[in-house]
């Protein structure tokens, strides 16, 4: 006879394993507080990487804040599965805690792809008064719709264009091809500028660059750096197209388990995750900085277009905007946020 086993049961039954744990530890207390309850926090980027150390000290927060009844262990390096696996292992309880890009999220949530538009904020000011305030809560309001619970906005830095060949505008860019993620909005902002989009996996950025495969791609300074991508493109065109956040997420399960064991452990949890919000950002801000300074001295020739031009690259994502004509409400309130 087959089986069916429900997404519940299958909570209840971590909960239940869990539970288990906790008597164990209990039981085998030998002076020092052992903790009641372990997590797992998934994080795909190395141990030295900005997010990662806030996750870090997201971790070491949550044991102090609940007096070492919760332990957070955090996984580096994409040790626990890519981002897609890592967001499904969630929504059964399988994995506690993450930091994940909007780009998969937005695959479930449509409506989180206009926090991807280009050129949607005048500044990094301006994004965090939208992410930090009602605005920002609603879209993580939204994850509720996969069983998924938003804690808070961590800083991806700014996108701009690198190149094999120098590239100073934008009809320069027109009909190059240009590597990016695996996002629909993306890959439209490439065709309304007038390019070839390839949506290409990160790791094999620097091979397709090399060998001609790709004309260019776009990310961030410490990306670009990390990945060696400036030996093979030491053009950036810095047009600063994207400002795109990242979510650090909780599970349904890793919530209820919090309350199960103190009601007010899942608050205490959420402002822990808003504190290692604020040390990311600080954490990034150093990064993006120093990255680019190396680079510069390195060599990489940096083009920042004037204004006339960058009006040019606006016009040209105009008809991206059309297709968020449903979503005009919260695009002009981000606007005269």
């Amino acid at each position: 006879m087959k089986v069916c086993v429900t997404r519940r049961q299958l909570l209840a039954a971590a909960g239940v394993a869990a539970l288990g744990l906790c008597g164990c530890l209990r039981k085998e207390e030998t002076g020092a507080q052992l903790p009641e309850l372990i997590l797992r926090y998934a994080e795909n980027q190395p141990e030295d990487y900005p997010t990662t150390q806030a996750a870090l000290a997201f971790a070491q927060l949550v044991e102090q804040q609940t007096g070492g009844r919760v332990k957070v262990v955090v996984y580096s390096g994409g040790e626990l599965g890519a981002e897609q696996s890592v967001i499904q292992q969630m929504q059964f309880g399988g994995i506690d805690f993450a930091r994940v890009s909007l780009s998969p999220l937005a695959g479930y949530i449509p409506e989180l792809s206009i926090l991807q538009l280009p050129y949607l904020y005048k500044d990094a000011d301006q994004m965090w008064r939208v992410l930090d305030g009602s605005i920002g809560d609603e879209f993580l309001g939204m994850l509720d719709q996969m069983d998924l619970v938003g804690l808070s906005w961590f800083d991806a830095g700014v996108r701009s264009f690198y190149t094999r060949e120098k590239v100073t505008t934008l009809e320069q860019l027109q009909k190059l091809t240009i590597r990016v993620q695996e996002s629909d909005v993306m890959s439209g902002m490439i065709k309304d500028l007038g390019a070839k989009p390839v949506q290409l996996a990160y790791s094999q950025v620097y091979a397709a660059l090399h060998n001609g495969q790709i004309d260019g791609a776009e990310n961030n300074w410490p990306s670009y750096q990390t990945m060696g991508h400036y030996e093979v493109a030491p053009y950036f065109l810095q047009d600063e197209h994207t400002r795109v956040p990242e979510i650090q997420l909780a599970s349904i399960a890793a919530m209820e388990k919090l309350e199960k064991l103190d009601p007010a452990f899942p608050e205490i949890l959420r402002d822990c995750a808003r504190q290692s919000a604020r040390t990311e950002r600080k954490l990034w801000a150093k990064r993006e900085t120093d990255s680019e300074q190396e680079l510069r001295r390195w060599g990489v020739e940096v083009t920042v277009p004037s204004k006339e031009e960058k009006k040019k690259f606006r016009a040209a994502v105009q008809p991206l905007y059309d297709r968020f004509e449903q979503q005009a409400e919260i695009l002009e309130r981000i606007r005269n946020t």
